[in-house]
């Protein structure tokens, strides 16, 4: 399962974000269930995380863990909208 997660993050924060998340991705790819994790940055204050997960039950195990609930209260103030989130299933390969 693919999971595309979009942040808006507002412009005067962009700095303190990146900042703040780039240590975490190795951590996230480290979750169990998790091949891969990528950290992208689109237009300015917009961001986006797609990963790979073994199963929707990983992607929820990591959700619920220690690692996410130190992320999320920080990131979330910085928002500039609401997070969308995706979960994909490969239909070519």
């Amino acid at each position: 399962m693919i999971r595309i997660v979009h942040l808006q993050i507002q412009i005067t924060h962009c700095t303190d974000f990146e900042k703040f998340v780039h240590p975490f991705i190795p951590k996230i790819r480290d979750q169990e269930g998790c091949s891969r994790v990528d950290f992208l940055k689109g237009q300015p204050g917009h961001y986006f995380t797609v990963s790979e997960w073994d199963s929707e039950k990983a992607l929820n195990q990591y959700r619920e863990s220690a690692l996410f609930a130190e992320i999320w209260p920080k990131v979330k103030p910085w928002f500039a909208s609401n997070a969308e989130a995706w979960s994909t299933e490969t239909i070519t390969s």
